[in-house]
């Protein structure tokens, strides 16, 4: 049963390819001219990106010079509208002195204005007076002047307001001068 055939080395060992010339050849090289223009056109689409660079580079160095310049601008006249505001304050203050006969009356009058005036302004730009009497001592808000033992105010409680403190937008701008309760004489603080 065993005959003797010729054995057909492309097909009896699949590890093993074709010989070389057998069914394909290998591509054929392309010519010089066609590399150079390649090459050509690497070389014009790198500049392309590098030119594209220098450019963004030159953008954002004038947008940090810009905005450096527009900060610097807000630092300077930031307190513009605030000022502003406060000519008429002033303006007030200044009619006052220029009167040269007047009342006690006129002058309360004239007092109770220009500070409604000041009281408008501060409203307008988010200032308010700190008002602790009676609350929590809160050593954030209020500046301790002195402390006072009380039969009715408990201990680190607010007695009295000796200057009003401010808050701008929840920052403080001054504590309030406070006197605090030690709370009842001979009990612990």
């Amino acid at each position: 049963m065993s005959t003797t055939e010729p054995i057909d080395p492309s097909t009896s060992n699949p590890e093993n390819p074709s010989p070389a010339g057998a069914d394909s050849a290998p591509p054929p090289l392309s010519p010089p001219e066609d590399w150079q223009a390649a090459l050509a056109q690497a070389t014009d689409a790198l500049r392309a990106k590098e030119d594209e660079c220098l450019r963004l580079r030159a953008d954002m160095e004038n947008l940090r010079k810009r905005t450096a310049t527009e900060l610097s601008q807000a630092r300077k006249f930031a307190l513009e509208s605030f000022a502003g505001e406060l000519l008429a304050v002033m303006d007030s203050l200044e009619a006052a002195q220029q009167v040269k006969e007047a009342s006690l009356d006129s002058y309360r009058n004239g007092v109770e204005l220009t500070a409604r005036q000041l009281t408008s302004v501060f409203d307008k730009f988010h200032i308010q007076a700190i008002h602790p009497e009676g609350q929590r001592f809160d050593p954030n808000r209020h500046q301790a002047i002195a402390s006072l033992e009380h039969d009715e105010i408990p201990a680190q409680n607010v007695i009295s307001v000796m200057q009003k403190g401010f808050i701008l937008h929840e920052r403080v701008l001054r504590p309030a001068l406070v006197t605090v309760s030690k709370g009842k004489p001979g009990s612990p603080s």
